[in-house]
């Protein structure tokens, strides 16, 4: 299955990606701006999430929250998303509300600023931290997603730092920080539009060109800063933390290529064959065979710069120790690594994941943030169409030769979260670089 991919870019550097389907009368309008916690400054943490709530506050010409009002008053839904390194906001519409969706994105592109007061920042910050307060300090595990980067990442690099951001960043942040993000990083220069899906192309082009074309172009950004770091930890980094959690659980991660290179492809079906779905080896031997693990996963992040991370996410079965569910997770990485994967392992995992990716692309959704992801990463969308050729070219050789380059135990990074009322602690061999800590 080829999508079909047409890429232009406006006088103000806004780049644009077409992809027609009219299988179904939706239409997807999806923006990603370049922009995430990677590019905040470290005494600012917490800009770029602020940001996905703030605009939906309202713009020159629309009141708070009017934008989801007038998107479900047509029929369609929406919502935004923050990562480290992107933002992005999108609609789902039908096919005759496409100018709806196109008005709103640009309107807060062009015109947020005016609309910025003090009183929308008070409340934002408050519902952010409320957010803190009930998806991350106090919910079980909560917390992995930020404590995992801050341990794979050293202390300064653009990956170690909460998402989320602090409590205290975010009280400290004034109206004019607020402002000066905005005006540097959303930006059409700065951002990726793809629209996909039942739309009529010149008409499409004609409404990008009436919504967008005005808007001024951003100046240039802040480089990160350096992201580089060693291919492997060069050693087992650990942390422990005692929280109000029932079951152990386990988080391990290695440093893996970045996503697009070969080696990204090899370490995906590494993660595929280890942890994902009933058929992997770890649900087989963990959770189904010995019994030790209640669930059992593997996944990369698909970071594209630094490093990526390979990541496994095991959780107790219940009366099982933490030193017998480290030791059956370790014995099989210890496997893939010393040994490698089979011609038969990689052939599940590539249709596993070749199936997923192409009943993905079906939705016009999936299909725009994925054409935004590769437009904004890599500057052409339409790498997408190469993906399934990618893992199909990637060998159960180059997946055995990634895994004894990056799975040994010069590079994994264990995350343990243990129940409070057991404050018993694994057994920790004497070149393991370890932190304990609370919750």
């Amino acid at each position: 299955m080829r999508i079909p991919v047409d890429s232009y870019t406006l006088p103000n550097g806004l780049h644009v990606v077409l992809s027609e389907d009219h299988t179904a009368p939706i239409v997807a309008v999806n923006l990603w701006y370049h922009v995430g916690s990677a590019n905040e400054r470290l005494d600012r943490t917490g800009f770029a999430h602020l940001f996905e709530h703030m605009l939906f506050q309202g713009s020159a010409n629309v009141e708070a929250n009017e934008h989801f009002e007038l998107v479900q008053r047509a029929g369609g839904t929406l919502n935004g998303s923050t990562w480290l390194d992107r933002t992005n906001y999108f609609e789902t519409l039908p096919s005759n509300q496409l100018a709806i969706g196109l008005w709103l994105e640009a309107d807060r592109m062009g015109r947020m600023l005016p609309a910025l007061t003090q009183v929308k920042l008070d409340t934002q910050r408050d519902v952010v931290k409320n957010e803190r307060r009930w998806s991350v300090d106090n919910q079980p595990y909560g917390t992995w997603w930020e404590r995992l980067p801050a341990l794979c990442f050293p202390a300064g690099h653009p990956f170690h730092h909460s998402l989320i951001g602090s409590m205290e960043h975010l009280s400290d942040a004034s109206l004019s920080d607020v402002a000066d993000f905005f005006s540097t990083y959303y930006t059409p220069n700065n951002a990726v539009l793809t629209i996909a899906g039942d739309f009529e192309h010149t008409e499409a082009v004609r409404l990008v060109a009436e919504y967008f074309g005005p808007i001024v172009s951003g100046a240039s950004r802040p480089p990160l800063r350096d992201m580089t770091v060693t291919p492997v930890f060069g050693t087992t980094l650990r942390e422990v933390v005692h929280d109000a959690v029932a079951l152990p659980r386990l988080f391990v991660a290695c440093r893996t290529p970045v996503f697009g290179t070969d080696g990204y492809y090899a370490a995906s079906l590494a993660a595929a064959v280890l942890g994902l779905r009933t058929g992997s080896r770890l649900e087989q031997s963990i959770v189904r065979g010995q019994r030790v693990a209640s669930q059992a996963t593997a996944f990369t992040y698909d970071l594209a710069k630094g490093s990526d991370l390979f990541v496994i996410d095991v959780t107790a079965y219940p009366d099982v120790t933490p030193d017998q569910l480290e030791a059956a997770v370790i014995a099989e990485l210890d496997l893939l690594h010393r040994d490698g994967v089979t011609e038969a392992e990689i052939a599940r995992a590539r249709a596993l994941i070749e199936t997923s990716f192409v009943t993905s692309m079906q939705s016009a959704a999936e299909r725009a943030d994925q054409l935004s992801r590769f437009a904004t990463y890599f500057g052409d969308a339409s790498i997408a169409n190469e993906q399934v050729a990618r893992y199909q070219a990637t060998s159960a050789t180059d997946v055995s030769a990634l895994a004894r380059e990056r799975l040994g135990a010069n590079n994994r990074a264990l995350l343990w979260f243990l129940p409070l009322e057991e404050h018993t602690d694994v057994a920790v061999p004497s070149d393991d670089v370890v932190a304990m800590v609370g919750a």
